[in-house]
This record gives structure tokens, C-alpha cells and sequence, in this order.
């Protein structure tokens, strides 16, 4: 599919999200009730008892998509005004695939008359967000460089009983996992036996990381722009310290040698071919740098020949596109729905295992007609295709159960909780159009 820019830029005119409004004004009645005299009586409600603030508002179902426009996509810093796209295009997706009310909001701290006036401030970020957080069901951070990002996200997640979830972070996190547990099941292999490389030691590298290690992984290596981060440099502080491994490789070529699985979270064509042929057998190459990535399909087909091995990217015209769009809005569905306090590693887990296991189950004809391809699961195939309604079902379920297990969200009975689902599946918007 080939874009060009005029398309692109028509499609945006006016933006891409507004105002929807839930309740009936057709006369002088209906006015009252929505605004004076009426109003006043949720206002004094909710004074008197907290809880009605999810009962009388929109907050229950409602996000901020909070960003500082210092790490928008693969373009770097430019700005709160110029993240207002992203920012707007997630809204749209938060809505068309969770059925969650997304709303951006732009933190303009770190320009002033479009000129850059330095770093993230973590700390006037948790101001403000803190100062938004009334209205809202739950914070998604979006495009906000590391490492101030971890920063804002473990002290918003902290102070707020709402769930704070880092997409940069935890989103490529959470499909990741879920692409390595299916190509742990179609090598055979247990994740605590492989080597993992992950090249990018950026939010998403770090959280990758920390999520495989989180679901049994043992030997992770973490690879930046200076090579491999080992225990014996002395360029090290914070995550990167934390992450440090005990090894005398020192380049990326050297961490490659007999690796199981590639994590590319960095930049364009920097795995060379002789790398991805030091691997072990039936390896994975999950080259994820957007447009470009680490090493392109066709040079992995043309090195590996008749070879097995599974290849993946961030984008949406290869294979295997480990996209974000299959974790946050599913996460923020499951997690609104039991008023969960936070989004813990346990729930990510859950979601990734629930990932993993739908990409296994046949796919419906309806999905494989609108993708024009086969997609029963096997090396071509390991992760869920975004337009399978059933990711609604299953990921918000997985959620759910393991919020309540952890302790994350309050004791409830969930028996009902699909049947629910299944009922928003039929009035929400995604497909329905």
C-alpha cells in the first residue's frame, strides 16, 4: 500500500476525533437536567461520596493521551503541537478497537514559540498530569523521550489510584512478548533457553526487557549505540545499570553469535546479514525500527534460503507486525472495566499469554478476507491481525481476571464480565460503520 502525501494530509483536515454527547437535549426540560438547576445535584453528590464521580461523569471510560512531543514516533523531538496528530490517531484507535473515549493532551513544556527550551522536566509533567487526573479514568503517555519517561511514569503510577501506562514503554512490550512466546512454540523451545539480543536501549528496549525477564526469560543482553551493556562499563546509570549483563561480548556482532531471538528497537539497517547467520538454528529476527527496519524481510529471506527461521517488523506491509494497537486499547478496556489502580506486570503478562494463544486459534474468514491472505499460524503468523473483533474478548478478559488475582483492582465476580463484552462487541463503533 503506497500512501502518498496530499492522501495523507487530506485524511487529516479538521482532525480526526470530537465531541460525542451521550445524553439527550431536545428542549427546555432536558436542559435543566443536563446543566442548571439539575447539575447541581451530582456536583453535591459527588462531594459527599467519591465514588460517584465514576457513577455521574464520563470518567469511567475516559483517557488522557498525555505527551510532551519530545520522542514522536521515529522523528524525535518535536514538540506538543506536533504530537497533536499521534496524539489524535491514538484517541482513534483507543475508541474504534476498546471502545475506550481517548483524549489528547499536549504538554507544551518543552518549547516555547515553537523553539526547543531544553529536556523534559519530569516534575512539571507530574504537576500537570496530576492536575488533569479528576476527569479521567486513566493517564496513556505517549512519545515522551527516556529517560524521563520512566521517571514520569513510575511516580504518576505511584501517586494516582488510576492506571498509568506508558505505550512507548509497555505497549511494544507486551506484543513483543507475545510474538516470543509463539516462536518459543513453534521452535520448540522454553523462553528461559534462549538468548535474546535487544538492540535499543531506549523505553521500549528497556521495557522489553524487563517484560521477558518478567515472564521467565534468562539470558537477555542489551545492546546501545556503544555495544553491549555489561556490567564493567563505566558509562552506566539508572535502567541501563539495572540491565547490565555479565559477559565478555562487547559489540552487537559478538552478542549475535548463537542467539535464539533479534529485538530491534533502534535504527535502520544496522544488523548486517553475517550477524543473523551467527544465530542459532531457527532463529527470530524481530526488526522493529519504523519505516526502516534493523535489517529488511527480503535480505533475511535472501541470506536464510530454505533455512526455517521467523521475521517480523513494525510495519504493516511485512508479516508479523508487532503493533501497539493490539495491547493499549484492550489493556485500558480490561482495566477500566474493574477499576483497576494501576496496570501491573502481571496484567501485561496476561495480556501477551492471551495474544499468543488467539494468534494459535483459526482465524475467522471475515478477518482473512479483509487482510487478502492466509493466516493460519506458523512462521508467517504468530501474532493477531489488529482487525480480530475477538481481541476485544479475550485481551480485556485476561486483563481483568489478572488484575483481580494481583490485587490491582477490587474483589469482584467476573462470570459476567464476557457476556458484558460480548454485548459493548455489538453496539461499539469498530466495523459497524
Amino acid at each position: 500500500m503506497s500512501l502518498k502525501n496530499k492522501e495523507i494530509l487530506d485524511y487529516h483536515v479538521g482532525g480526526k476525533i470530537g465531541l460525542r454527547v451521550t445524553k439527550r437535549l431536545a428542549g427546555p426540560e432536558d436542559l435543566s437536567l443536563a446543566y442548571t438547576p439539575g447539575v447541581a445535584f451530582p456536583v453535591k453528590e459527588i462531594a459527599r461520596d467519591r465514588e460517584a464521580l465514576y457513577r455521574c461523569t464520563a470518567k469511567e471510560n475516559l483517557v488522557a493521551v498525555v505527551s510532551d512531543g519530545t520522542a514522536i514516533l521515529g522523528l524525535g523531538d518535536l514538540g506538543a503541537e506536533a504530537s497533536i496528530p499521534v496524539m489524535e490517531g491514538k484517541a482513534v484507535l483507543f475508541k474504534a478497537f476498546g471502545d475506550v473515549d481517548g483524549w489528547p493532551v499536549p504538554v507544551n513544556h518543552c518549547r516555547m514559540n515553537g523553539q526547543n527550551i531544553g529536556k523534559t522536566d519530569p516534575q512539571r509533567v507530574i504537576d500537570t498530569v496530576m492536575a488533569i487526573a479528576p476527569m479521567y479514568g486513566g493517564i496513556n503517555l505517549e512519545d515522551i523521550a527516556a529517560p524521563a519517561c520512566f521517571e514520569i511514569e513510575d511516580k504518576l503510577d505511584a501517586m494516582l489510584d488510576i492506571p498509568v501506562f506508558h505505550d512507548d514503554q509497555w505497549g511494544t512490550a507486551v506484543i513483543t512478548l507475545a510474538a516470543a512466546m509463539n516462536y518459543c512454540h513453534i521452535s520448540q523451545r522454553s523462553l528461559d533457553e534462549l538468548k535474546i539480543v535487544i538492540n535499543g536501549a531506549g523505553a521500549a528496549g528497556i521495557r522489553i526487557c524487563e517484560m521477558l525477564k518478567a515472564a521467565g526469560a534468562k539470558t537477555v543482553m542489551l545492546c546501545d549505540t556503544k555495544g553491549v551493556i555489561r556490567h564493567d562499563r563505566s558509562d552506566l546509570s539508572g535502567k541501563k545499570k539495572e540491565h547490565a549483563a555479565a559477559t565478555t561480548d562487547s559489540t552487537l556482532a559478538d552478542a549475535m553469535k548463537g542467539a535464539h531471538l533479534f529485538v530491534g528497537v533502534s535504527a535502520a539497517n544496522c544488523l548486517k546479514p553475517e550477524a543473523v547467520l551467527s544465530m542459532a538454528s531457527q532463529p527470530a529476527i524481530f526488526a522493529m525500527a519504523n519505516p526502516d527496519p534493523e535489517i529488511r524481510p527480503e535480505e533475511v529471506a535472501a541470506i536464510m534460503g530454505n533455512k526455517p527461521y521467523i521475521m517480523a517488523t513494525g510495519r504493516s506491509d511485512y508479516p508479523n507486525q508487532i503493533n501497539n494497537v493490539l495491547g493499549f486499547p484492550f489493556l485500558f478496556r480490561g482495566a477500566l472495566d474493574v477499576r483497576a489502580r494501576t496496570i501491573n506486570l502481571p496484567m501485561k503478562v496476561a495480556a501477551a499469554k492471551a495474544l499468543a494463544a488467539l494468534a494459535r486459534q483459526p482465524v475467522p474468514t471475515e478477518v482473512e478476507k479483509l487482510y487478502g491472505t492466509d493466516l493460519t499460524f506458523g512462521s508467517g503468523y504468530i501474532i493477531p491481525k489488529p482487525f480480530d473483533r475477538r481481541l476485544f474478548l479475550e485481551v480485556p478478559m485476561a486483563i481483568a481476571e489478572a488484575a483481580v488475582a494481583s490485587g490491582a483492582a477490587p474483589q469482584r465476580d467476573l462470570s459476567g464480565y464476557r457476556a458484558q463484552l460480548m454485548e459493548r462487541d455489538h453496539t461499539r463503533s469498530f466495523l459497524n460503520s
